[in-house]
């Protein structure tokens, strides 16, 4: 990858961070706080978190450009030769206050290691209660995305990525309802670059129009508690899982930036079942993965 299009990639980032920031700003009414942060070993970000907000209980979009070694011990988990690495990207994790809002999480990302240089990312989203032209809306928007970039990108091997990639093994269940998702995309970078591009441009599109329905939508302490209840898979996931934490993590990342992927308030109840018929159970019928795309309105 030539030095201009790796300037040029971070320069997208950066630009994706500051229109998402924007347009959620515009829904929430509350502005982002800003952090600037300078890596040990090389490189920097900005993370930026909206916390009891209108809308987002607790909201982070972050930018990072590092570069510096890899641990000999993760380097080997990497590839690429060597342990020198380069990486930029936008991640976010967007947590709303009301429980009929889902929360939604995305990241698009590039990285050099060694001989090797890729890009990956996608995005998902996490109901706690379920309503069907949601799901739908929002894996049509990203077929759509992958439709013009095909082929190569297949948005069938996309979603199935990422219900694959977003599942708790160790409950035997999905954490959402998916999305696409797509990791060590090399080849043609420059194709595969103006498809991130095209990723990243279509987020908003992708969740607003969601958010917008369901943001002021009335609820109460049973819908709380299932919400906090729920957040806790969330957790689970991005603790134990989670490539973007555990890459951050071991390459000397700034530890607040990461974790500002968690939300504010979670429980976990103690083999705890939704009750038979309610809402919180059908949730886990729209858990099971299908071509929502594809499905009738």
């Amino acid at each position: 990858m030539t030095t201009e299009l790796k300037t040029e990639t971070a320069h997208y980032f950066r630009e994706l961070q500051d229109r998402i920031c924007q347009g959620l700003e515009a829904v929430d009414g509350r502005p982002f706080h800003e952090d600037h942060w300078q890596r040990e070993g090389g490189g920097g970000g900005r993370t930026r978190v909206l916390l009891e907000g209108g809308v987002f209980e607790k909201a982070g979009v972050n930018f990072s450009e590092v570069t510096g070694q890899m641990s000999e011990e993760f380097a080997k988990q990497v590839p690429g030769e060597g342990r020198d690495f380069t990486a930029t990207g936008v991640s976010l994790v967007l947590h709303p206050r009301n429980p009929l809002a889902p929360t939604v999480h995305a990241n698009f990302r590039f990285i050099a290691k060694g001989d090797k240089q890729w890009f990956g990312g996608g995005a998902d989203l996490t109901p706690y209660y379920p309503f069907r032209e949601d799901v739908i809306h929002f894996h049509r928007v990203w077929k759509t995305v992958c439709d013009r970039h095909a082929p190569p990108v297949d948005h069938a091997r996309f979603k199935k990525w990422c219900d694959d990639y977003f599942f708790l093994t160790h409950r035997q269940e999905p954490r959402g309802i998916g999305g696409i998702f797509f990791d060590y995309l090399e080849g043609d970078l420059t194709k595969t670059f103006a498809f991130v591009r095209d990723a990243g441009d279509a987020f908003l599109e992708a969740y607003l129009p969601i958010l917008q329905r369901r943001k002021a939508l009335p609820h109460g302490e049973r819908e709380r508690r299932w919400q906090e209840f729920r957040r806790g898979r969330y957790v689970e996931f991005n603790l134990i899982y989670d490539r973007g934490t555990t890459f951050g993590l071991k390459t000397g990342g700034r530890t607040e930036s990461i974790l500002m992927s968690l939300p504010p308030v979670v429980r976990w109840l103690y083999d705890y079942q939704p009750e038979p018929g309610s809402r919180e159970a059908e949730l886990y019928d729209y858990l099971k993965p299908r071509d929502w795309a594809n499905e009738p309105s």
